[in-house]
């Protein structure tokens, strides 16, 4: 069984990797896409996913910088949160799992999560607000699973908090024997 649990951490640290290049390299194009939008509008058409905002930055710029920085900061999060798995499954000792750097991280990657849902349920809403001047069908993609990332990182935060608990027990019995 031991040999089984070691080839599937395996597995998913692979895939774990797979997924934080993807969403690295995402991140990358959308901020490239925000820099070319601003300086050179014209190109904005030939980049990364043609999002295309360059008519909401003429009509309101404050809408566009908006819009543009919950797309980036949504990004930038998801990277960020698959990075803190790609070290949680990097450092993880199975032998030992109950350990402070592990419960830090089941912590971290909670935190991750629900800034991601909430931050994508804040730009939902304001996105349908804002659906009656602008047309913004393109960014809807970047906010569509706000609930399931909120339950996410709730699940996530009551198993850091198992494991926070697993600690001071595992320290408990360490000091009585």
């Amino acid at each position: 069984m031991k040999k089984f649990d070691n080839l599937v951490f395996m597995v998913l640290y692979v895939i774990v990797w797979i997924i934080f290049v993807g969403l690295s390299i995402e991140a990358g194009g959308l901020i490239v896409n925000f820099v070319f939008s601003i300086i050179k509008p014209e190109f904005v058409g030939n980049l990364y996913q043609k999002l295309d905002l360059s008519l909401m930055y003429q009509q309101n710029v404050w809408a566009f910088y908006g819009m543009y920085s919950f797309v980036l900061f949504i990004a930038v999060f998801k990277a960020m949160l698959f990075y803190s798995v790609i070290d949680l499954l990097h450092k993880i000792d199975l032998a030992k799992p109950f350990s402070s750097f592990v419960s830090q991280k089941i912590l971290q990657i909670s935190y991750f999560t629900f800034a991601i849902g909430i931050f994508s349920h804040i730009a939902k809403e304001i996105a349908k607000y804002l659906s009656h001047n602008f047309e913004i069908d393109k960014l809807n993609q970047f906010w569509v699973d706000s609930e399931a990332f909120i339950l996410m990182a709730a699940i996530v935060y009551i198993i850091a908090v198992i494991f926070k608990k697993g600690i001071e027990i595992q320290h408990e019995n360490d000091l009585t024997v």
